[in-house]
């Protein structure tokens, strides 16, 4: 508040700026109520407080006051603001067009440290980002599309490709005639609307593992639109979800046993976030751990697609989970209702101490492994007599006999979705899909990004800043059959996007 700054300036050098990060309110005991809304409305409020007490000290008129947030503000596609911290740019905005000058909004990726070179800029910028060492400020510009990748012009079969290794730079859309080949029996063509990006992916498209077939995009949900001999139960028209072949493209072929009918309240982002995720935790908890009630649990990178489904499928199967994630991620796995001593850093090694003193020595009795190294080495330790590691990671697979040798009672296995039978496949979908229905698990949150923007989203998934699901959805031309609504349409923008709409792209219904 201002007083508290106040009495820090004292009677000291007068200062070019003054930066504060305002504490937010404590939700449960603000006045505006528990939840985003009550959050939000208490920290505008506070924030509004200390604004108006700034521009009451005439002494400091000509001393920009910085309000320091961080992630408040989104500078490229792979970012979304954070609500609370958006709000209060939204909110000293108005500030500054009312009083030039006396405000600055200062948004940091790390916010315990200030960048060289801030203080020559907060004279003349009214809105600053740091992203990685650099400065961002808002300019308006003719969108060019950089970063964009184009997809093949007057079809619609093709697919994301890699067209060299070791790069993400390399990815592209090509045509994919294949897509569009006559369907073997039991086969079924779905026109792709959304398709959940994996690890699995990221791995193969920089050259880290070795495939016979590279090939992108495992889970998808979209409209069959067309069935091969000996399928039944589906038929062009229906909205499914499940496992594909080439997913990244406006047409995909599955194999019928592996798709599955998407909820009628789902939309195709949810639905394709949930396969992968939750296909790989059901088959590596159950059939290959065999986690039981009273087990104990370790589940690495659990702010992740797989480790947030695994950690609620655990949960309802009655064991004890202990997690690790990124500590920037940990509230993640609290609002999943993990405790704080149940949760570990995945970037350091105490998680081996930690769990082992929390156990009474013990240990667990499994682990669903994604991470490498000694980090392989501390879970292993950790494993109780008869303990099961679980692993399905990619880039550090280990030989059973050699763990059997080296932790006698430990049995380890390493598994790929893609290598498991199909009928097992369409029965743990059943499984998940009745366990969403009866609300003992809930779909995953997934952030979307169009398929164009494919090396960004890549770039973000390799850094493992996300937590939950990436989906891509595929850009498809506006039908000129549909109709087309235009909200503000009598306006001078909505007139000229309704006059483009019919000359440029042939729509009739608006």
């Amino acid at each position: 508040d201002v007083p508290h700054l106040l009495d820090a300036l004292g009677s000291g050098p007068r200062p070019a700026a003054v930066l504060t990060a305002p504490a937010p309110p404590d939700p449960e005991d603000g006045p505006g109520g528990t939840g985003p809304l009550g959050a939000v409305r208490d920290r505008l409020g506070s924030v509004t407080e200390l604004l108006r007490a700034w521009l009451a000290e005439e002494r400091f008129e000509d001393v920009p006051l910085v309000l320091v947030t961080s992630g408040a503000v989104a500078t490229g596609p792979h970012e979304l603001p954070a609500p609370v911290d958006a709000a209060v740019w939204g909110l000293v905005r108005s500030a500054q067009r009312e009083h030039p000058g006396r405000f600055v909004l200062l948004d940091l990726d790390d916010p315990d440290t200030l960048p060289e070179g801030l203080a020559a800029l907060l004279a003349d910028e009214p809105e600053l980002a740091v992203r990685e060492v650099r400065f961002l400020v808002p300019r308006l510009t003719r969108a060019t599309g950089a970063g964009e990748l184009s997809a093949p012009a007057g079809t619609d079969t093709w697919k994301l490709v890699s067209e060299g290794k070791g790069s993400l730079e390399n990815l592209a859309l090509a045509p994919a005639p294949e897509a569009a080949a006559a369907l073997a029996p039991g086969q079924v063509r779905i026109a792709v609307r959304a398709a959940g990006l994996n690890f699995h992916d990221v791995v193969l498209a920089l050259g880290m593992i070795e495939e016979d077939q590279d090939r992108f995009g495992y889970e998808a949900a979209g409209v069959v639109v067309e069935t091969g001999p000996g399928v039944s139960g589906l038929a062009p028209g229906d909205r499914v979800l499940g496992l594909v072949r080439d997913g990244f493209g406006p047409l995909a072929v599955a194999d019928a046993r592996l798709l599955t009918r998407l909820p009628a309240d789902w939309d195709f982002t949810r639905g394709a976030g949930v396969p992968v995720a939750f296909l790989t935790a059901c088959y590596g908890l159950t059939d290959l751990a065999g986690l039981a009630p009273g087990d104990t649990v370790l589940i690495h990178a659990a702010a992740g697609g797989v480790g947030m489904a695994a950690v609620q499928l655990a949960r309802r199967l009655g064991a004890e989970v202990y997690a690790t994630a990124s500590r920037g991620k940990w509230d993640t796995l609290r609002a999943m209702g993990l405790p704080d001593d149940r949760i570990c850093d995945s970037r350091t090694l105490d998680f081996e101490h930690r769990i082992r003193a929390a156990t009474g020595g013990r240990g667990v009795d499994a682990v669903l492994g994604s991470l490498a190294g000694e980090f392989v080495d501390a879970s292993l330790r950790l494993l109780a007599p008869g303990g099961r590691f679980v692993e399905m990671g990619k880039t550090d697979i280990r030989d059973p006999e050699r763990i059997a040798a080296r932790h006698p009672g430990v049995t380890y296995h390493a598994y790929d979705l893609n290598l498991v039978d199909p009928d097992r496949v369409r029965q743990m979908l059943a499984d998940v899909m009745a366990w969403f229905a009866d609300g003992s698990c809930r779909p995953l949150p997934t952030t979307a990004w169009d398929l164009r923007q494919a090396p960004a989203v890549f770039r973000h998934m390799s850094q493992a800043r996300h937590t939950g699901k990436l989906v891509l959805t595929v850009p498809r031309p506006l039908d000129s059959d549909g109709t087309v609504l235009i909200t503000g349409g009598t306006g001078t923008l909505g007139g000229l996007v309704a006059r483009h709409l019919v000359t440029a792209h042939g729509i009739r219904r608006l």
